[in-house]
């Protein structure tokens, strides 16, 4: 249940094993209206398995989730979500606008068509992301941070409460990574967002917290984070890299 009404997603006691392998274990977690949570770990520490028990695309093996108060699949229309890893490829011939129309799917009013206010949600979404400009490109076109934010704004076109990211910058070029991580930072004002990252050092400039995930979960606000705890973390030597992108 939830603990109280600011808390959005509930996550009690979960634990959850692929083949009886253990991916996580014991995780309790509340996630809080208008937190900007930073999701780190090592590789295979279950961050997007986390991701997906919230979404409700897996069950946990023991435990429970709420989001919304409710069961993981019911509030599913209440989230948006950006996989680690496009579900189609870049050479799929599909414009960028109707990649981002595909958001709208099961929320018009006839299945597999769309509505005049659909298409206008989708044209503010490349708007809010600042491609409106390329709309009729394919995806072939674009750079790797240009697709980011083609993903970004199909989560954007549901209009969610809770955005959800699994690695939204990976592979892409610094300068991306700053202009959509200030994007997103934009959206936190009024939306509620989970950020799985690799980068420690930089997305502590932007998140309000850190949940540290290593099949346990250890949260600490970004101002805790040390070389000491993230080698804890990791299992072996870290570097906390400060990228230095908005101070000297």
């Amino acid at each position: 249940m939830q603990s109280d009404a600011q808390t959005l997603i509930n996550i009690d006691n979960v634990s959850y094993a692929y083949d009886d392998r253990p991916v996580l274990e014991d995780i309790t977690l509340d996630i809080q209206r208008g937190e900007f949570l930073g999701l780190i770990g090592p590789n295979a520490g279950g961050k997007s398995t986390l991701l997906k028990l919230i979404l409700g695309l897996l069950q946990p093996d023991r435990g429970t989730i709420r989001v919304f108060g409710d069961s993981p699949a019911s509030a599913r229309g209440r989230l948006g979500y950006v996989p680690q890893h496009a579900a189609f490829g870049r050479d799929f011939p599909i414009s960028v606008e109707e990649t981002v129309m595909l958001g709208r799917l099961g929320l018009s009013g006839s299945y597999g068509r769309f509505s005049r206010d659909d298409h206008e949600r989708a044209r503010a979404a490349l708007a809010t992301v600042e491609i409106e400009d390329l709309r009729r490109r394919g995806l072939q076109e674009l750079s790797g941070g240009q697709l980011q934010r083609v993903l970004i704004a199909r989560a954007l076109v549901c209009e969610p409460e809770v955005l959800l990211l699994d690695e939204p910058t990976a592979n892409i070029d610094m300068r991306a990574e700053e202009d959509i991580f200030a994007l997103l930072k934009e959206y936190n004002a009024h939306m509620t967002i989970v950020v799985v990252s690799h980068d420690i050092a930089f997305i502590s400039t932007y998140v309000s917290r850190v949940a540290c995930l290593n099949r346990q979960l250890v949260c600490h606000q970004t101002a805790q984070l040390d070389g000491k705890l993230i080698e804890q973390l990791y299992g072996a030597p870290m570097h906390l890299i400060n990228h230095n992108h908005h101070h000297d």
